[in-house]
């Protein structure tokens, strides 16, 4: 990340809403030719349901309302997939880069890179992590990656196109540090249950950085080190 058309971006307190609006600027930069790639660090500021726009997440005033209650903001978001609660404790990664044009683009080797990554952060703590789909858990996924076979973090993936060719990966990952996993599920069982989905999500398939580790590092010190794990990839270069 140390390559004057590289970026690093932390948010230690940010809403969901000015993070989404950077990564739409910094995609702009890519596309412009001003950055080859940014990572970008978060934490959201209020607890926040993150809502996939479109028909099948209807953003109704009922559900707002209901959201709100129970302490939770509600943002809809123009991506696939299904809903993510961001609160304090959880931290997001996004990082945008552009997919080498020596090589064919293949999303399971963007999610294997991205894996392997935070992979290597958990081992800083002495961690094993594997990738698997997890039962019952928000937001499954084939690259969820897990400790004892509990999801501690859920991985997705965007690919824009980039003008004049080429291919800009947009890959983001939640990771649960220091959450109460009985909480972060209400909000989006309400959601399931208010859109009328079947589905119901358990929080006992899931668990935190901080149920596995004595020491209790600060944000900045799991930023640094996942800042570290990126770097010493070499996978990005």
């Amino acid at each position: 990340m140390n390559k004057s058309r590289n970026k690093l971006m932390r948010y230690t307190n940010a809403t969901v809403e000015r993070v989404f609006s950077k990564e739409s600027e910094l995609i702009a930069q890519i596309q412009a030719g001003e950055l080859t790639q940014c990572l970008m660090l978060w934490q959201a500021k209020a607890p926040t349901l993150v809502l996939p726009s479109g028909k099948k997440w209807p953003e109704s005033e009922h559900l707002k309302a209901e959201l709100l209650v129970n302490g939770w903001q509600l943002h809809s978001r123009k991506t696939g997939g299904a809903p993510v609660p961001q609160c304090q404790g959880i931290i997001n990664l996004s990082h945008l880069y552009v997919w080498p044009g020596d090589t064919p683009y293949s999303i399971t080797q963007a999610y294997e890179n991205l894996c392997f990554v935070l992979n290597e952060f958990f081992k800083k703590f002495g961690l094993t992590s594997q990738a698997h789909a997890t039962k019952h858990s928000y937001c499954d996924g084939d690259y969820n990656l897990n400790i004892n076979g509990k999801k501690i973090v859920g991985t997705a993936q965007r690919v824009i196109i980039k003008k004049g060719g080429g291919k800009i990966v947009l890959a983001q990952a939640f990771i649960l540090i220091d959450v109460i996993l009985d909480e972060i599920i209400k909000p989006v069982n309400l959601c399931n249950s208010l859109c009328d989905k079947k589905e119901r999500v358990q929080a006992n398939v899931h668990t935190t950085l901080f149920t596995h580790i004595n020491e209790r590092p600060t944000v900045e010190s799991i930023y640094q080190m996942l800042t570290s794990a990126f770097v010493e990839s070499k996978l990005y270069d």
